[in-house]
């Protein structure tokens, strides 16, 4: 059996304007003080892809239009919401108030192994990502919800952030959606 590639025509996407009306996974990412613009822009063509309600920029994360973003994110920027708030701390605590639940995606004690997490019903998720080299930050952790951890098995403590991003974006999506 032999398999055609399907054209831009065939994939039947949305344009940003529909896609910014159209409804929206409850899934919101806040990036903690970020530093690869690059992994800045897989987040946003993630987000994209699994139609996700915003992301949050906070601390020293890259905003748009910066160049390396731009590059990544291949025009995501356009149709994902965003904001960016200085201190991510704000950020989860603002969300928390108006009923989403914020975990961190960080390697913690008292983590929950993120295919063993089990959303509650009709459940509004943040899902915090943190910093390449020092993870989420201190104060973040200290007033999430609770934390998810993807299982590793190899010689590495750590995954790139935009790897990270794909894997609980997909495992999240699929427990919100079906």
């Amino acid at each position: 059996m032999a398999f055609r590639k399907k054209n831009i025509l065939e994939l039947e996407r949305s344009s940003v304007n529909d896609y910014k009306t159209q409804e929206k996974t409850p899934l919101i990412l806040i990036l903690d003080n970020v530093r690869s613009a690059l992994n800045v822009g897989s987040a946003f063509r993630t987000a994209d892809g699994f139609a996700l309600t915003k992301i949050y920029l906070c601390g020293i994360t890259a905003q748009p239009p910066h160049k390396e973003i731009l590059k990544t994110a291949i025009g995501a920027t356009e149709s994902v919401d965003w904001e960016y708030v200085e201190d991510p701390c704000a950020a989860v605590q603002a969300l928390q108030a108006a009923g989403w639940q914020v975990l961190a995606v960080e390697q913690a004690e008292n983590s929950t192994s993120l295919e063993q997490y089990t959303p509650p019903p009709n459940a509004k998720l943040a899902v915090v990502f943190g910093n390449e080299v020092s993870g989420v930050s201190d104060e973040v952790m200290d007033i999430v919800d609770g934390a998810l951890e993807i299982p590793q098995y190899g010689t590495k403590h750590s995954l790139n952030i935009a790897v990270c991003v794909g894997i609980v974006v997909w495992e999240l999506f699929i427990k919100l959606t079906r």
